[in-house]
């Protein structure tokens, strides 16, 4: 294998779009008469819905004395009440009650975020809102289609998002952090396919005629009773921007077709990720694991769900060592294998729409004292 060089990335430039979508909360952690408390992409937002249903998304500071109205308390059909002085807003973010005067001030309002609910997630536009394109969120069909079955959890991660997005990218890790589970020699000895365009990166491995690992051994037998012999294996990942990556997994009877297209002798399996930046060293890390095989079991579903969560363990304490070495040697720059070639197209992309924002912002601000 050819070392790529250095990546010019360190701890100082790994920064995240703003004109993105991400995902803020499960659609379930939302609730009615509620308020959740989240920070995305360095924006501390108060969630929650009205009385409709519709969620909403503001941003976590009054305009008066910047009191937290996550605390506050909720009014009215689509309302929310600031915990100090009680100054009310609308949904919009529009002041429409201030204590103790009749006149409000123009001026008083808060930012509300665009909001949009899909895949089983409440998605949030934290950027300039006329931006905010719901066809740009992206596609994670599998969560919500009557074909596909499983679940997943939220991880809070100690480390910054994109070190989950080229942890994900490169899944040859297997082989060492997860060797009891899913990891096996051939994931290093395998080659593999990398393609990409202007929002997407996509990472193709196939291993043929091999043991299957434990954890598709199971999946296998789950489907097959008492499946025996060697399997095709899939590993399909696809980073859609700004930080969401669907992998296609699985395992077929060895020389059955799956290669080709035909997988009626295997297991399939979609492992969902969506990771938003809380800040520069931490963030959300919303993953499921789906299937399409034996759906009505939520034996299965369970198992599944609860077995990633124990592999997904181990990375994320690999990644939190990671974090805390980043932040001990902060002008270290990233070096790169072979292996590293589907995340460094990941973070050359994140960097352009960066890049894009930035300049933007330039072109458009006021010179000062200009009136």
């Amino acid at each position: 294998m050819t070392d790529l060089g250095p990546t010019g990335a360190t701890a100082k430039n790994m920064a995240y779009p703003l004109d993105a979508w991400y995902v803020v909360a499960w659609d379930h952690e939302v609730g009615r008469r509620e308020i959740l408390a989240r920070t995305i992409a360095g924006k501390p937002m108060a969630l929650y819905r009205t009385e409709e249903g519709r969620p909403v998304a503001l941003a976590d500071a009054c305009w008066h004395r910047l009191a937290p109205l996550s605390i506050g308390k909720l009014i009215g059909s689509e309302g929310i009440q600031c915990p100090y002085h009680g100054l009310q807003y609308n949904s919009a973010g529009r002041c429409t009650h201030m204590p103790a005067q009749q006149t409000i001030n123009p001026s008083a309002m808060v930012a509300s975020y665009p909001v949009v609910e899909r895949h089983r997630f409440v998605w949030v536009w934290p950027g300039d809102p006329t931006q905010a394109d719901p066809d740009l969120i992206p596609d994670m069909f599998q969560m919500d289609s009557p074909e596909w079955a499983g679940d997943g959890r939220t991880i809070d991660v100690q480390a910054n998002y994109q070190l989950v997005l080229d942890n994900l990218m490169d899944l040859t890790h297997e082989e060492f952090v997860h060797s009891s589970s899913i990891g096996q020699d051939e994931l290093s000895e395998s080659d593999f396919v990398v393609t990409h365009d202007d929002r997407t990166v996509t990472v193709t491995r196939w291993m043929h005629d091999i043991d299957a690992p434990p954890f598709w051994l199971k999946n296998m037998r789950d489907k097959f009773p008492g499946f025996e012999g060697t399997v095709d294996r899939w590993q399909i990942i696809e980073f859609q921007a700004p930080s969401t990556i669907r992998i296609d997994v699985g395992v077929a009877k060895a020389g059955t077709g799956a290669p080709e297209g035909d997988r009626s002798q295997g297991v399939n399996g979609f492992v969902m990720n969506t990771i938003s930046p809380v800040d520069e060293s931490t963030a959300l890390y919303f993953w499921a694991f789906m299937r399409n095989y034996r759906l009505e079991s939520q034996l299965i579903t369970t198992q599944l769900r609860d077995g990633v969560h124990g592999v997904f363990g181990e990375d994320e304490a690999m990644l939190t060592a990671q974090q805390k070495a980043i932040e001990a040697n902060p002008d270290h720059e990233f070096y790169n294998l072979n292996i590293d070639a589907g995340g460094m197209w990941v973070r050359r992309l994140i960097q352009r729409m960066v890049e894009a924002e930035r300049s933007l912002a330039s072109a458009t601000a006021v010179p000062e004292g200009a009136h």
